[in-house]
């Protein structure tokens, strides 16, 4: 009789932050692909691009002009998703149809001024900045309105992502109730710190630092691994080693550690098919205004749609739209391929090598 194999056999894997499961099904990844090929878009931007709108000195479609500014910048989103000024009301026919009102504030942070760097191009100190300024926007945002519940910190990079502005940049959206994926962590992480008066996360990082199967980058502070339950199949988290709820309890030493470990991982991801590397990634952190919430852990997700190179992605179709979330390679295979990546940037070690 066959022995059981994660490798090789068919399985599911329990994501314990969500509840939801994901199907793994690792021998499909012998099959060939004759599916879609994405086209690359071009990576040689100027540092200054007299159309974007991000970019220092220029007008953005409402007409307001952006400062000269010369590190990061915050400005409210001109097209927000979300609107402060949203009136309430609510919509209940028969419990059949339900909407109610939803208000909030969306900003955009632009990460430099330099038009064509990404994250990982940005230096230690660069980073610290954004950081910097993610913290007092969490902080100032949840003071400025009691009925402010959750603050969103997130980035979508390139254009397969949905990107509309390839200078480097992004979002803050914050909402008067809790969004569905917050609901979730909010509830597995609760049940669980009530059961062991512990972080589910801290003791599934020990899990994780005991194995090393799944990490890809670590330092003091800071850990980012592919998840055991990973969906995406370059999928990563981060996760500080310190139980703490949210980017506002980082002290300044632990802000540096985030730095690093950012453009590190980040590097990975573009040293990966040497492009720059698409991804969806955002902070899940304690709601606010709403009091404490011992059980929460900060942590960031990376999600990069990327599955063979840089041309062929992954599709959430057919069985994941119907059923649950399926995918090909293991968490394992994913993160020893990115823990093998250099940590230095293709592009910086170009212009090392040059300089020699």
């Amino acid at each position: 009789m066959n022995t059981f194999d994660l490798k090789e056999h068919s399985h599911t894997r329990l994501n314990i932050l969500t509840g939801d499961w994901i199907l793994v099904s690792p021998h499909r990844t012998k099959r060939p692909w004759q599916g879609k090929v994405e086209s690359l878009p071009a990576d040689d931007r100027p540092s200054y691009d007299p159309k974007c709108y991000l970019c220092p000195g220029n007008s953005r479609a409402d007409g307001s002009v952006n400062p000269a500014y010369t590190d990061s910048f915050v400005f409210v989103n001109d097209f927000s998703a979300l609107l402060a000024d949203t009136p309430a009301g609510e919509l209940n026919v028969k419990g059949l149809l339900q909407a109610k009102s939803e208000a909030g504030v969306c900003k955009v942070i632009s990460f430099s001024p330099d038009h064509s760097l990404t994250l990982p191009l940005l230096s230690v100190e660069g980073i610290k900045k954004v950081i910097d300024l993610w913290a007092e926007e969490y902080r100032s945002i949840a003071a400025s309105n009691p009925a402010i519940k959750s603050i969103q910190i997130f980035e979508n990079k390139g254009e397969i992502m949905g990107c509309s502005n390839p200078h480097p940049h992004g979002q803050i959206w914050s909402q008067y109730s809790l969004p569905l994926e917050i609901v979730k962590e909010t509830n597995r992480q609760k049940a669980y710190f009530e059961e062991h008066q512990r972080s589910l996360l801290g003791d599934y990082l020990q899990v994780e630092l005991e194995s090393r199967e799944r990490i890809v980058v670590e330092n003091e502070h800071f850990v980012a691994l592919v998840p055991f339950w990973a969906t995406w199949p370059y999928e990563t988290m981060i996760i500080s080693k310190r139980h703490v709820q949210d980017i506002t309890r980082f002290s300044e030493e632990e802000k540096v550690a985030f730095a690093s470990i950012l453009k590190k991982l980040t590097a990975k991801y573009d040293n990966l098919f040497e492009i720059s590397f698409p991804y969806s990634a955002g902070m899940h952190q304690a709601p606010v205004n709403d009091g404490e919430h011992p059980e929460w852990h900060w942590h960031m997700h990376f999600y990069p749609p990327l599955l063979r190179s840089a041309t062929v992605k992954k599709f959430m179709v057919g069985y994941e739209l119907l059923a649950n979330p399926q995918r090909d390679i293991t968490a394992e295979w994913a993160a020893e391929k990115l823990r093998a990546l250099p940590e230095v940037h293709y592009k910086e070690s170009a212009k090392a090598d040059a300089a020699v």
